[in-house]
């Protein structure tokens, strides 16, 4: 388990947002994480960006094509990633696609993850019985290979919560990312699933936008994961986003401790 990853979920109920890396620029995406950090953030998750995005919504699928337009590769991410470890300690996790990861190289791109600083990685493409090849060499790296379980994971939710490292993401919908208007999977009984089977972090994404969502999902958790609507807010107001997105997180993490 990786050391900054379980002390993110020790100081209570954690806030976890997610950027896409680039989008409107990787300077922005830099300031970002400083802000966040500084609003409440225990955890944050960087998305580095791809072509096909199979779990992305519209909004997150456009921060992708924006970011990729921009001429944002894997390796300008480890760059700022690089500066980033300079000035902050906060636990950071990758999330991409199986696909960034071969191109780059397994090995060499979990090697060099864990070299600047990240402390896991999030696949959302590789399912539970497929992610063996990539689990081995995080191990080998001390990175956290993120499971995630969704709510028709079922009777297999046991044998994913078993094996998860660092936090088990649940899903709170089914579908792609993106706000929802109401959240009805039954959160708690997938947590106590994971919790029965294994003492880790369970936090919730997917659908999350309101403190009053927030709130609901941390108390039946550990945290809450917002990605959407945080990325909306990078559109909206592009290079001037990162008083927004502070002022953002800050009511979200604000939720999230009442919970």
């Amino acid at each position: 388990m990786n050391k900054r990853i379980t002390e993110a979920f020790e100081k209570g109920k954690a806030f976890i947002p997610f950027i896409t890396c680039g989008d409107p620029s990787l300077e922005v995406t830099e300031q970002l994480v400083y802000a966040m950090e500084e609003a409440g953030a225990d955890l944050i998750e960087l998305g580095i960006p791809f072509s096909d995005p199979t779990a992305e919504g519209p909004v997150i699928q456009g921060a992708n094509v924006r970011a990729l337009s921009g001429g944002v590769t894997t390796d300008k991410v480890f760059d700022m990633v690089f500066n980033i470890r300079k000035n902050s300690s906060i636990p950071m996790v990758f999330m991409t696609y199986a696909n960034v990861v071969f191109s780059y190289g397994t090995e060499r791109f979990i090697k060099k993850a864990a070299e600047i600083g990240m402390d896991g990685l999030i696949l959302p493409d590789v399912p539970f019985e497929e992610k063996e090849e990539f689990d081995t060499v995080c191990k080998k790296y001390g990175l956290d290979l993120i499971s995630l379980i969704a709510p028709t994971s079922h009777e297999r939710i046991a044998q994913i919560a078993k094996e998860a490292e660092g936090f088990v993401y649940c899903v709170s919908s089914l579908g792609v990312t993106g706000t929802r208007t109401n959240i009805t999977t039954d959160i708690g009984a997938m947590v106590k699933l994971v919790k029965a089977a294994k003492d880790i972090p369970c936090a919730v994404g997917f659908g999350i936008s309101t403190p009053e969502q927030a709130k609901k999902m941390a108390a039946q958790s550990d945290g809450a994961i917002v990605g959407s609507a945080i990325v909306k807010l990078c559109a909206q107001y592009g290079k001037d986003c990162v008083p927004y997105v502070k002022e953002y997180v800050k009511s979200m993490k604000d939720a999230v401790k009442e919970a």
